[in-house]
């Protein structure tokens, strides 16, 4: 399996800090990490074989059977005489034999100079590397992260990319080893230590029930900053329903497929899961604080509403998509039914009563959240859209992006939507997408093949023909929710 980007996601600029802190771990916390890994090694190969033993008793007895002498070829001594020939023949048998004849280690090296420095030496023309190397790691004021989920055959990590559209530079600053297939990942900056200000986070979601929020300042960490929930969560749901019921589990009992950050109210954070449940974190304590259960199959995507605090929409293998108002999730909350599973959902930060969903039979969907009846339908592709986004800045710009290889461009301005660009990417079957905050035409994409992909789509004529003109809207949201009342506010630049 070449390498997979699974998702992606930005982290706007001027957040990152601009030297990063480097981990330097001291000789007890290292021991620590390594027993806490074997431990948890320990504990999987235990399962394994117990999942093992039930089988064995039928192959024992298939082992026990007794076997004839087997027959040695006629041919085996011809065979050993013909390599032995070989052997005379180019002298193999003294290959490792020294030379009697072997020159002085000096004659072989002559020609050779060995300079004191780069300085010194007239074939190094780049003198000092060191200081390019200090240049990547700064993070300027005009650089932008892009955070890509990445899988190859023998490991996972998050890789932490550095953008700069002005010189046109894209380049992995450090990466974090994952400790298994990375599913979503959704940028926060809550810090849940008292009296911090705001962090630079990574929450990534993977095949396990458990939650890790990364810290994006620090390199070459070994550890989380926090987790949430737990990964042994999964190994109760093999025990007895008495077992499991003396036993609570805070947390999902399965792989975590989709997270939403909110960000009027900082320390919730929304994680959809495999077990058919959305869970409404509180970061502060790092326990769940609310448990949604109106799916019945798994829940792929979630989205908190951009102005409005209480406001979640959430869609699930269940052909179904839910919006709760979280204050009272289980009285104030509206289904609507589509016609496939549903992939990803996005707000319309331009008209924020609307909503869009994609699903797997290549269908797009815009829902005023006031009406059981779509805005409209668009037949997008011919399989699943795994990616869905709208531009940060330009009203009606959407991107979305399939299994069908392709990605697309389309203006729904006026709710009439129309195809204005389709192209292959050549990066296999598509599995995500996400637009720069800072840049309206600059989209991420992750795909089957050929890493990540950034994409300034306004270098297509057609785009620039149809988006160039069209003013771009700077949305500001509040720091911190006031109910029901918040809006969207515009700047137009």
């Amino acid at each position: 399996m070449s390498s997979q980007i699974t998702c992606v996601g930005w982290v706007k600029r001027g957040v990152a800090k601009e030297a990063p802190d480097k981990v330097e771990l001291t000789q007890e916390e290292l021991q620590r990490l390594i027993t806490e890994a074997k431990e948890e090694l320990g504990e999987q190969a235990g399962e394994e074989e117990e999942e093992e033993d039930e089988g064995m008793g039928a192959e024992e007895k298939i082992g026990d059977a007794p076997t004839e002498d087997a027959e040695v070829p006629e041919d085996e001594n011809e065979g050993g005489r013909e390599e032995d020939d070989e052997l005379a023949e180019y002298s193999l048998d003294k290959y490792d034999e020294e030379d009697a004849v072997t020159a002085n280690l000096g004659d072989s090296l002559a020609g050779l100079t060995v300079f004191s420095s780069n300085e010194e030496d007239p074939y190094i023309t780049l003198k000092d590397t060191d200081q390019y190397e200090r240049e990547d790691f700064q993070i300027k004021s005009g650089d932008n992260l892009i955070l890509a989920g990445k899988a190859e055959k023998d490991s996972c990590s998050l890789e932490i990319f550095v953008h700069n559209s002005e010189e046109d530079s894209l380049y992995v600053h450090h990466d974090i080893l994952l400790p298994a297939y990375p599913l979503c990942v959704e940028w926060l900056n809550f810090d849940p230590n008292p009296g911090e200000g705001a962090g630079n986070y990574a929450a990534v979601g993977n095949m396990t029930p458990q939650i890790d929020v990364w810290d994006l300042d620090v390199v070459d960490c070994l550890e989380p900053a926090f987790s949430l929930g737990s990964k042994k969560a999964s190994k109760k749901k093999k025990k007895s329903k008495k077992a499991a019921a003396a036993e609570p589990v805070e947390g999902h009992t399965d792989a975590v497929l989709d997270l939403s950050w909110n960000k009027l109210v900082r320390n919730v954070l929304a994680s959809g899961s495999a077990d058919d449940t959305v869970i409404l974190w509180d970061l502060t304590q790092g326990k769940p604080a609310t448990t949604l259960r109106r799916h019945t199959d798994k829940v792929q995507t979630l989205a908190f509403h951009p102005f409005e605090a209480q406001t979640l929409v959430t869609g699930s293998y269940d052909k179904t998509s839910v919006l709760y108002d979280c204050r009272s999730p289980d009285d104030s909350y509206r289904t609507w039914r589509f016609s496939g599973q549903v992939e990803r959902l996005v707000w319309n930060h331009f008209s924020p009563c609307n909503f869009l969903a994609s699903t797997e039979d290549g269908f797009v969907y815009c829902l005023d959240a006031r009406s059981d009846k779509p805005v409209f339908t668009l037949r997008a592709h011919d399989e699943e859209v795994s990616g869905l986004a709208l531009s940060s800045q330009i009203k009606g710009c959407l991107v979305t992006s399939s299994a069908d290889k392709h990605v697309k461009i389309w203006d729904i301005l006026g709710n009439k939507p129309s195809l204005v660009h389709s192209r292959d990417m050549k990066m296999g079957v598509l599995f995500c997408a996400s637009c720069c905050p800072d840049l309206p035409f600059v989209y991420a994409f992750g795909g089957q093949k050929e890493g990540l992909r950034v994409w300034d789509i306004s270098d297509v004529a057609a785009v620039a023909e149809v988006f160039g003109s069209r003013e771009r809207l700077v949305v500001n949201t509040a720091s911190e929710a006031s109910g029901s009342a918040d809006r969207a506010h515009m700047e137009i630049s």
